[in-house]
């Protein structure tokens, strides 16, 4: 094993950016190819001013001419740059053209990496902050075969171009730095991403962990650490596990959400999907081929005590994956957050499916009193445009009487309010619900799988149930306090 897995005490802390360039440079082992499009060659340079960096840098490149770029590393079949392909082509030719040049006879003990970023900085007009993609591929071990890789996802927060390349050279050295030295502990390493770095100024919304030595990381819960370090707003994961950037799931979408608990996800969770979903998409706005569906958790209704549950948050994720869809986290209590999120990245049509008992939330006056507009501010930005609320009736537990939009108590003060939108179309009774399934409510499905009672098992989708057993899901107690919706 190189001499880089060495953790002694002496460096495990190195509190500058120099320093951290000098450990790299000083280590015999580690050599590779800086490739940075779009913002310079700011990673790079950060080595070749510390010293010794002939003992580190194979080669630095930057094709900043696109003919130049697409003659290398080809083109893409959408013509752009900035992409989390254009990396991948990026890190691929590099550490190839590394393995091909670098005789492993005369350097056993090498460690190979590509560190690549692409990147747009902020326009001149100021009116897009700039993005990018930034990558590392590399080998802990010079018998490894199949290569580790780290791929993350930056926007920037700064106003100006220069502090904008300031803040990527940095991020690329803490980046380089915690792939040889902090691989072990992923979830520090995230943190250690902002060494130097205020978090004001450049947001993650994406990270992504790969390969033999991240073979028992878990982006989902990689994914929850970006929103529990306040480094994003939100995050979003595949039914494969792997986390998504935002924005590209859900750039210039229709978007059909669904909030809840999902604790666990219910058939009626299902039937308030497949009932708003049949409606959204007959809806003559709506091109169904261009419809992305999202469960959405908010992270108030991850906590317990005031503290997140990452293993309960586990499990809500394996059920979600395990039926196949796209899942959000976020940081949005209120509804109208979240609607104003999605406007980021799209002007298409937007549906949320709920409760009556969320409906009537949306209704109540103290959710918004940090507001200078008060509810009028917030609904001026949840009712915005194409929105529409899909909402799925409840039965009266005491009386047996249905609840709908058309019956629905909300306070005296909102009724009018409440009548404007009805009337205008932005709340839609879901009509064709299924009568024989109202009573289910995934707190009473939880109750009885903790205290192993019997009956649970029909409340779920199939398949639902002989996961939980099978993987043991949700057996702790459950703690005061904690929320839930259906």
């Amino acid at each position: 094993m190189a001499s880089v897995l060495k953790r002694d005490s002496t460096f495990e802390n190195i509190p500058s950016i120099k320093a951290k360039t000098l450990r790299i440079n000083l280590n015999p082992d580690i050599y590779g190819t800086f490739a940075e499009i779009g913002a310079g060659q700011e990673t790079a340079r950060h080595f070749f001013r510390a010293g010794g960096a002939s003992g580190t840098i194979a080669k630095a490149m930057s094709a900043y001419d696109k003919d130049f770029s697409d003659a290398v590393y080809g083109i893409e079949e959408d013509g752009r740059y900035v992409t989390q392909s254009r990396l991948k082509k990026m890190l691929s030719h590099e550490m190839r053209l590394m393995e091909e040049r670098i005789s492993r006879e005369r350097h056993p003990d090498r460690l190979f990496f590509a560190y690549a970023n692409t990147v747009a900085t902020i326009d001149f007009s100021k009116r897009y902050k700039g993005h990018g993609w930034v990558g590392i591929r590399f080998q802990l071990d010079p018998t490894q075969k199949e290569f580790d890789e780290i791929v993350l996802h930056i926007r920037f927060k700064q106003n100006e171009a220069r502090l904008q390349q300031e803040t990527l050279g940095m991020l690329g050295v803490n980046l380089i730095y915690g792939a040889f030295y902090k691989y072990h502990k992923p979830r520090k390493m995230l943190k250690y991403l902002y060494d130097h770095i205020d978090k004001d100024t450049v947001e993650i919304d994406m990270i992504n962990f790969s390969g033999p030595n991240f073979k028992d990381v878990d982006n989902r819960l990689m994914s929850l650490q970006l929103i529990r370090n306040d480094m994003t707003d939100a995050v979003m994961f595949g039914p494969d596990g792997n986390n998504l950037l935002p924005a590209a799931i859900l750039y210039k979408k229709n978007i059909l959400a669904l909030r809840g608990s999902f604790r666990p996800v219910t058939k009626v969770n299902m039937d308030m999907f497949h009932k708003s979903h049949d409606i959204f998409i007959r809806d003559p706005a709506v091109d169904q081929d261009n419809t992305m569906v999202i469960f959405e958790i908010t992270l108030s209704n991850l906590k317990a005590a005031g503290e997140i549950d990452e293993q309960d948050f586990m499990d809500r994720a394996e059920l979600l994956c395990a039926l196949g869809h796209t899942v959000m986290i976020s940081k949005f209590q209120e509804y109208y957050k979240l609607v104003e999120y999605l406007n980021n990245y799209t002007k298409a049509k937007i549906g949320l499916t709920m409760g009556v008992n969320n409906l009537v939330d949306i209704f109540d006056e103290k959710y918004y009193r940090h507001l200078s507009g008060g509810i009028l501010e917030a609904f001026g930005k949840l009712f915005f445009k194409e929105l529409q609320v899909y909402l799925y009736p409840m039965k009266n537990a005491e009386t047996g009487q249905i609840m709908t939009s058309n019956n629905v108590k909300v306070h005296p003060r909102m009724k009018e309010l409440y009548k404007f939108f009805k009337y205008n179309g932005k709340v839609m009774d879901i009509i064709d619900y299924d009568p024989e399934i109202m009573h289910i409510f995934s707190r009473d499905v939880l109750k009885k799988i903790i205290n192993n009672e019997e009956g649970w098992e029909e409340m779920l989708p199939k398949g639902i149930a002989e996961t939980i057993k099978d993987k043991n899901l949700f057996t702790r107690k459950i703690l005061k306090g904690e929320e839930d919706n259906v």
